[in-house]
């Protein structure tokens, strides 16, 4: 624990840096989209909160401040220098390019002595880099301490300095992370904790590269019944084609539990928990025996941790390299919902084997790209509570066609257990798919203390005109299963873009 101190600030240790000159007019490159901040034209203050030099360029983390009082950070590049604490004036030319105007020098602050709690929140975690520790004298028989200044490098609070009472000495320079215990106290996280979630985080984005739409595999393989196959793969086809629900079974609540823990994204947990006998009809479990059968029938293809796993017995134990695999790669990806559509029609054409053994590799990484995202989007809100989502997606039959069907399901619990009633917990249910002839769908519910409403998205203006006429009836149908109803509605379109899923992120070098 360490406590936030109220004493006068401590010179940072570092090298004093040479002054750079600040040009009053400079053209920045944003090295990500604005995504919607700003449009061309619009204008909003900015702060410059570190800067590094880097092939014969600039890279800056900006502060950026919207009228609405708003901040994010942000990555730019420069062919000129801007000194750390220069206020800016930036207007918008494109999605990824600002001109800025130099307005002198932000008024230096002193290190805070407690913490906002309505923008740190108890349980928020926090990244700070150490700027100076200093040995306090001996207090009596008690543990030695040490006065620390460090600078927060996220929340709304970057860039500002903390003062901090420790008895865990830390060396200027160092990065620590902690969790907001109260205005006055932090609780250092332990390495490993973090470790696992910037792995989560980093994987992401190579899971998603690596990723394509079941579809595209499950097309395949229903084009491959009758053929001439060795009976291992025709056997592991089989079931898994076999293993698939139909939308008669998703219009019941013990139907759609079933699918949703055979979806692949419980597997690990399965197989931790010695459940190893219940995975025949585990999505996740058939792809994998499917490699497996695959891999001997495909000259040169070199076994994987995946490729092994072609029974309960080897899937449990593969299951260590699988994680390892999946937590692989140093990427980051901010997760959306729905994860779009990745089309692979020039192997699903091919129709051989290999090409089949790619569609189901895909398929994997698409799988826990969904499971990644769920533990990504579990988080800590502004407001304290706890926010907890399950990502999946599950390929259903209907008629002579596979629709992937996706959920995310998420759950907010409040942050005072002790004032919660019963059903005070907020869930929320997003599904998306894309089914003819009414093309793709969006539905997006909530339910607090038996409440429910929702709101339909449709992109073909018919579907749209279809389901309104038919919300009176679902209306009906809803009260009758006991649910008290607020609003239903149906918009053409597709929903708005929300602001991204808060990952952590650490910016390129935070001791430069």
């Amino acid at each position: 624990m360490a406590e936030i101190s109220g004493a006068s600030p401590l010179p940072p240790t570092s090298a004093t840096t040479r002054p750079v000159a600040a040009p009053p007019d400079v053209a920045l490159r944003l090295l990500q989209s604005l995504d919607g901040l700003l449009v061309a034209g619009e204008t909003a203050r900015a702060e410059v909160l570190a800067l590094r030099e880097q092939a014969q360029q600039f890279q800056l983390l900006l502060r950026l401040t919207l009228d609405n009082g708003r901040q994010t950070q942000l990555q730019a590049s420069s062919a000129k220098p801007l000194e750390p604490g220069s206020a800016l004036l930036v207007t918008a030319l494109s999605d990824t390019r600002l001109q800025a105007l130099v307005q002198g020098r932000v008024a230096p602050q002193l290190p805070l002595n407690s913490l906002d709690l309505q923008q740190l929140p108890v349980g928020t975690q926090i990244q700070a880099r150490v700027d100076s520790s200093l040995a306090l004298p001996p207090n009596g028989a008690g543990p030695a301490s040490y006065r620390l200044v460090v600078t927060l490098l996220d929340s709304p609070l970057a860039g500002r300095q903390l003062s901090l009472d420790s008895t865990q000495p830390l060396s200027p320079g160092s990065l620590l992370s902690a969790r907001v215990e109260g205005s006055q106290s932090l609780a250092l996280v332990p390495l490993a904790v973090r470790l696992d979630q910037l792995e989560v985080n980093h994987q992401l984005g190579s899971q998603l590269s690596r990723q394509g739409s079941l579809d595209a595999l499950l097309g395949a393989l229903t084009g491959l019944r009758g053929s001439a196959l060795p009976d291992g793969l025709r056997g592991a086809i089989e079931r898994l084609l076999g293993s698939l629900p139909d939308a008669g079974q998703l219009s019941t609540a013990k139907g759609l539990a079933q699918a949703l823990a055979n979806s692949g994204a419980l597997l690990e947990s399965r197989l931790l928990g010695g459940q190893a006998e219940t995975l025949n009809g585990d999505l996740k479990a058939n792809l994998l025996r499917l490699i497996g059968q695959l891999l001997p029938n495909v000259p040169g293809a070199q076994p994987t941790a995946a490729g092994v796993a072609n029974s309960q017995a080897s899937l449990a134990q593969a299951l260590p390299a699988l994680l390892r695999e999946a937590l692989g790669q140093q990427q980051r990806q901010a997760t959306n919902f729905p994860l779009a559509s990745r089309l692979a029609s020039e192997l699903a054409e091919e129709g051989d084997l290999e090409s089949l053994l790619k569609l189901a590799a895909a398929a994997i990484a698409r799988l826990q790209t969904h499971q990644l995202s769920s533990l990504a989007q579990t988080q800590v809100t502004p407001e304290g509570n706890l926010l907890t989502t399950w990502q999946f997606e599950i390929p259903v039959r209907d008629q002579q066609q596979m629709v992937p069907l996706q959920f995310r399901v998420q759950s907010e619990e409040s942050a005072d257990k002790s004032k919660e009633k019963p059903g005070d917990t907020l869930w929320r249910v997003d599904l998306a798919f894309d089914l003819d002839p009414l093309g793709p769908l969006q539905v997006q519910a909530q339910l607090l203390r038996g409440s429910l409403s929702s709101q339909f998205w449709a992109e073909r203006a018919d579907t749209a005109r279809l389901i309104r006429s038919e919300l009176d009836y679902l209306r009906e149908r809803l009260k009758a299963s006991g649910l008290e109803v607020g609003e239903l509605a149906c918009a053409q379109g597709s929903p708005p873009r929300g602001p991204r899923t808060a990952l952590e992120h650490r910016w390129v070098d935070v001791k430069a």
